[in-house]
């Protein structure tokens, strides 16, 4: 968690109020979960394997793994965006200078570091991440309950105690969006192959949503706070709007704070993002310093984008609507029962699903281009209609049709052109699978205990 968290939490809780403050929360939390199930499973499948690209490679072929890793460098990349971005009005908001320079010191001095230390070295910034974040809520809260007053005469008026349509729309846009964009961070999937066992995995884990639901939903907090302590519109700046009102040695604690907060996500997208490039776009054949300066190039880019400060939750929200049109026709590959199911349909069906949003987009909005293509970048999320809703609706469930319907298609050609051939269709022949890590043990150790009973010839 990167100082983004500042500004997406705290303005969604002044639009949907502590309905959405909790929703949120859960739904930042909850999809942590997914791989104490999704990691073990693709372990056994590949265990070689450090991240999901990997995997999608072996299992689709070597098209939807470059489908696959694209999309996994363009998700990267818009968090980069997203923490560069907050991290700039953070310095901007609480210490009134221009934040270029800090994100410029920033970004080379976690490329210095990730650079001689690794991947390794990001498990030491989030023992660091982890210490500044518990501080950071603890002087905040403490800061706030004694320096901010609430005026209860606005609590009712607000109107965010209430439940709305929204609120309950969020449960699922939320959850579904940031559970499939979970699956492109590859920060994350480092974390869970590295894990020493299952357990240990689903301990980590469940400790880490604990915790993340907590400190999200303090963190959203403040946007309620915000409102009923009568600040008019606080919107995406509620957080920091409060700060105003503190000390300013608090204040100087929470930039060190939050900068140490940004350094630790930037580093973990960076070392994600170079393992990625390495291993998938370039299959190890480039020296690892040359992979680095690429990633070094294209955070010029990032920068660049994110000194324009675009909404930080749009950001967030336009990855989330990527990963749910692909991440369903991907996971098809996990059960067995799909083994017919190939790379070309996973990016029919990832490409179809994106595009069946502009599709809706052109229904619900009566033959509105423009409005269909802004539905694509959510420009209307809190809108009091169903526009967002749908959008995360239709992008996961188009995909998954798409890449059926795809697939029928390539069976019925083959199968009409097996028949004109005189040839035997063998389009559904179930693939001979290699044996998983636990059967080659097993027979390893059956063949050893068979070794040991036999009886010994005398010479």
């Amino acid at each position: 968690m990167g100082s983004a968290i500042l500004f997406s939490y705290p303005e969604l809780s002044t639009i949907v109020g502590i309905q959405g403050t909790f929703t949120y929360a859960a739904a930042s939390a909850l999809p942590l979960m997914a791989f104490v199930y999704l990691g073990p499973i693709i372990r056994k499948k590949l265990p070689e394997g450090f991240i999901m690209t990997i995997w999608v490679r072996h299992r689709y072929g070597e098209s939807a793994g470059a489908y696959i890793s694209f999309l996994t460098l363009a998700v990267m990349f818009l968090y980069m965006v997203a923490e560069l971005s907050a991290l700039q009005q953070v310095i901007g908001t609480l210490a009134g200078i221009d934040g270029l320079p800090v994100v410029i010191v920033q970004v080379i001095v976690t490329t210095i570091y990730t650079s001689l230390g690794g991947f390794r070295v990001s498990f030491v910034t989030d023992s660091i991440q982890g210490v500044m974040i518990c501080g950071l809520i603890l002087i905040c809260s403490i800061a706030i309950g004694t320096s901010v007053k609430i005026d209860m005469s606005l609590i009712e008026p607000s109107g965010l105690m209430k439940p709305s349509l929204l609120g309950y729309q969020l449960i699922y846009t939320l959850f579904i969006g940031i559970i499939c964009s979970n699956m492109f961070l590859s920060g994350f999937w480092m974390r869970t192959f590295a894990s020493r066992t299952d357990k240990d995995l689903a301990i980590g884990v469940s400790i880490a949503t604990f915790l993340v639901f907590v400190i999200l939903a303090l963190v959203g907090a403040t946007g309620l706070i915000a409102v009923w302590s009568g600040i008019p519109e606080p919107g995406a700046m509620a957080f920091f709007l409060i700060m105003g009102n503190l000390p300013a040695w608090v204040v100087g604690l929470v930039i060190v704070m939050v900068v140490s907060l940004s350094c630790a996500v930037f580093d973990s997208l960076q070392s994600a993002m170079v393992s990625t490039a390495s291993e998938e776009l370039f299959r190890n054949r480039l020296p690892l310093l040359w992979v680095r300066g690429m990633v070094v190039l294209v955070i010029i880019p990032v920068i660049v984008v994110a000194i324009k400060s675009p909404s930080i939750l749009q950001i967030f929200l336009i990855s989330n609507l990527a990963a749910s049109a692909a991440v369903p026709s991907v996971f098809l590959g996990l059960s067995r029962n799909f083994y017919f199911i190939h790379g070309f349909e996973v990016v029919c069906g990832g490409l179809g699903g994106i595009f069946s949003v502009w599709v809706f987009g052109m229904i619900f909005y009566h033959g509105d281009a423009s409005a269909a293509g802004k539905l694509i970048i959510l420009a209307s999320l809190y809108a009091p209609d169903w526009s967002a809703f749908g959008t995360f609706l239709v992008a996961p469930v188009a995909g998954l049709l798409i890449t059926f319907t795809v697939c029928a298609l390539r069976l019925g050609v083959r199968y009409a052109l097996c028949k004109s051939r005189g040839e035997r269709f063998d389009g559904l022949d179930r693939p001979m699978e290699p044996p998983t890590a636990d059967e080659v043990r097993a027979e390893f150790e059956r063949e050893s205990s068979d070794a040991s009973h036999r009886p010994t010839k005398r010479v």
